[in-house]
């Protein structure tokens, strides 16, 4: 109970705290420029390129995109991602072939090319960027929240 407690008066002076900052007229986002004034958008950082897999933080998260997926036509026609990830593609390419649930209607009945509402790639799967995180962020992985509640374990 005293945790809830806690958790609860941590939220409100967060919302108190984002309450008279905009009142101010500022935005955490934003930094120091009130929110009226336009700003210069920061250059966008580079794409991670790479050929390792990135670590899921969640079961069942659709898997990142390690490499740029800059200038990828990914429409109604044609889809970019295919050419490389596609069943009859993965042996030239080396790729990992999109996962057979990309191939099932919503009724999870097989399908014998890829499901159009699996079609569109970027819904799901994202590139990755190197960036410093606008705000922190103290998520725990469920692995992590496991072994913390093992015996022995961290805490």
């Amino acid at each position: 109970m005293n945790r809830m407690l806690r958790t609860l008066a941590a939220a409100l002076i967060a919302a108190s705290a984002a309450t008279a900052l905009f009142a101010q007229g500022l935005d955490g986002m934003r930094g120091p420029t009130p929110i009226p004034q336009a700003t210069t958008a920061p250059l966008m950082s580079p794409m991670r390129n790479t050929t390792e897999r990135e670590i899921r933080n969640f079961p069942e998260q659709p898997p990142l995109i390690p490499h740029s997926t800059e200038g990828y036509q990914i429409d109604l026609n044609s889809n970019k991602c295919l050419t490389c990830h596609s069943r009859v593609r993965t042996g030239d390419s080396q790729a990992p072939m999109i996962s057979v649930t990309h191939f099932m209607d919503r009724d999870g009945q097989p399908l014998a090319s890829v499901s159009p509402r699996r079609f569109f790639c970027t819904q799901c799967h994202v590139p990755q960027h190197d960036v410093k995180l606008p705000v922190t962020n103290d998520f725990v992985d469920i692995d992590t929240m496991l072994s913390r509640a093992r015996p022995g374990g961290q805490r």
